[in-house]
């Protein structure tokens, strides 16, 4: 390992040590003198894991043994490599949505190819130290997608809350519908009911003892109704006694052009909602701060190893992470216990996890959809203003209506579009500031010699530089202006070019401009595109009274040349 530490690898400004990615024997010390809380929290993570495990492996297309294989690999490899001593990983609600498209036009076997494609470009964006990224996300764009992924997992459940087998639909919500259409021809009380206290019991015994496992309480009861009536409601079915290799020729060649962006797609959401988690776990805890380039780490790791086993990809979630922070989890003990009791049930207990009812396990995901959305973050970011309700109504609706990578695409440009727009606004040209300090009197009196002092202020730039050229165009009865650039707080290109224009149209009509203040970076650029006033260097003034002072020489002569040109 020592050789190894020493690589570092660039990029851009930051340089990412490979040996900060890798474990270290600190995050293990604490957990290791002193293991009860860590072993505890672990079993009651793992209670509540077991059922969402096997829920959102059936709604990925692959099955439950899929999801009971993702929680174990995943979940232990990210406990060990990952940058979150909180963080519990594995399969969750938000990347099945992206997977079921994927196992439709893929199969099983692409949606492994992609796991493991994902977990690739993961490892890659954790040596790249861009795991920061994730706190320049707008928040209303977080609630948004949050509540969409909220909604699609609840249609998802639909066809099996009414004990419906095949539906047709290339959408969620088309699904639902066909299922609810099918349904109307041959009502059957006895799923949706059985999916409904499921549901209630998970809903309100956590409401009061949010400590206990209800998930496992509620579908383990379900589970032995369903035993002891021989009710007729679909199951499982048989899952594997321990964890199988699928066939590795799963990644073919010809596959990789149609499978990466699937694959682009999961790594972007994998590591959006693992550094969520994340940041929410740090939240929850007082005094910790994971690693955000070393979760980007273990999350690949987990990714790559998960489909070598016919796990599905995984990412950090939030509500077994909440679960383990609150049943007091101290170390990565913790998520590692909890990987470690759903590999035994895995081999001792394959056969009774197949008797569950598919409609207690819908049950379970419909309470897991109401405990995501935070009505309370949704009102507040809808009172906040009304671009803040747009963004987030926006990526809720294509969170739904198309799918989650695109809803975060288009909140986060539309997001950006409202602040460019903001910040465009801040950007003032002002004649004569206001301030006593600077010059007033003397700029008063400058008007009757013919000259004028503008100040710029706020950053000059593509959204905002036009106004400039109009304002400035306008400018009437002047014979020197004088632009006074210290206050520019930004200058781009298009920026730089509409000063250009605007000095060329002034001094087309035989106005002097003169330019005091101008930072070294921005005269670099100004010069580069040549959009310094004609006079170079000579117009150019570290202080505005400099400037004035040159002003006052020049205007006299400027109005003799404009009188001879007009006689």
């Amino acid at each position: 390992m020592g050789a190894v530490g020493s690589v570092e690898i660039g990029s851009g400004a930051r340089t990412v040590s490979v040996r900060a990615l890798l474990p270290v024997w600190s995050d293990w010390r604490a957990g290791v003198r002193a293991p009860g809380a860590d072993l505890l929290s672990g079993l009651i993570v793992a209670l509540v894991a077991l059922p969402l495990a096997l829920g959102f492996g059936i709604s990925s297309g692959l099955g439950a043994a899929a999801g009971l294989a993702t929680a174990v690999i995943a979940g232990a490899v990210a406990a060990v490599f990952g940058g979150s001593r909180f963080q519990v990983s594995g399969p969750t609600g938000a990347m099945t949505v992206v997977l079921v498209p994927i196992f439709h036009q893929h199969g099983a076997s692409g949606v492994l190819a992609v796991g493991l494609l994902a977990g690739l470009v993961l490892v890659v964006l954790a040596v790249a130290g861009v795991g920061r990224a994730v706190r320049y996300m707008p928040a209303p764009v977080i609630e948004g997608f949050t509540a969409g992924i909220a909604v699609v997992i609840a249609l998802q459940q639909v066809p099996a809350a009414l004990g419906i087998a095949h539906v047709h639909g290339d959408k969620v919500w088309q699904a639902a519908a066909d299922a609810v259409r099918q349904y109307l021809g041959h009502l059957d009380p006895l799923p949706i009911a059985t999916a409904l206290l499921v549901a209630a019991l998970m809903l309100v015994g956590g409401r009061y003892l949010p400590r206990w496992p209800f998930a496992l309480l509620a579908v383990a009861l379900a589970t032995a109704a369903v035993a002891v009536f021989d009710l007729p409601l679909a199951r499982i079915g048989a899952i594997p006694s321990g964890l199988q290799a699928p066939a590795l020729g799963f990644l073919h060649a010809d596959q990789l052009g149609s499978l990466l962006a699937p694959a682009l797609a999961v790594a972007a959401l994998a590591a959006l909602e693992s550094l969520l988690s994340a940041t929410a776990a740090d939240a929850m805890a007082v005094g910790t701060r994971h690693n955000s380039d070393r979760e980007l780490f273990g999350q690949g790791l987990a990714n790559i190893a998960a489909p070598l086993f016919g796990g599905v990809p995984a990412t950090g979630a939030i509500a077994r992470t909440a679960v383990n922070v609150r049943s007091g989890g101290r170390t990565r003990l913790a998520a590692l216990t909890h990987a470690i009791v759903l590999a035994a049930i895995v081999f001792l207990a394959a056969p009774l996890v197949g008797q569950i009812p598919l409609a207690a396990l819908a049950g379970v995901l419909l309470a897991t959809t109401v405990r995501m959305v935070e009505t309370a973050s949704l009102a507040a970011i809808a009172r906040a203003s009304k671009g803040d309700a747009a963004i987030m109504g926006v990526t809720f609706l294509v969170t739904v209506a198309a799918d989650l990578v695109t809803a975060v695409a288009v909140g986060v440009g539309i997001a950006v579009v409202l602040a460019l727009r903001a910040v465009a606004k801040e950007a003032r040209l002002q004649q004569i500031p206001l301030d006593e300090g600077d010059h007033l009197v003397e700029e008063h009196e400058l008007l009757d010699e013919h000259i004028v002092a503008y100040r710029l202020d706020g950053p000059l730039f593509f959204a905002g530089a036009h106004r400039f050229l109009l304002e400035l165009a306008e400018v009437s009865d002047v014979h020197v202006v004088i632009l006074r650039m210290s206050h520019v707080t930004a200058l781009d290109t298009t920026g730089a070019l509409v000063l250009k224009d605007a000095i060329g149209k002034l001094e087309h009509r035989h106005i002097i401009v003169l330019m005091s203040g101008l930072r070294p970076d921005h005269q670099r650029r100004l010069t580069a595109i040549g959009a310094l006033p004609a006079g170079g260097a000579d117009h150019l003034f570290t202080h505005t009274p400099d400037a004035i002072t040159c002003a006052r020489q020049l205007a006299p002569a400027v109005a003799g040349d404009g009188h001879r040109a007009g006689a």
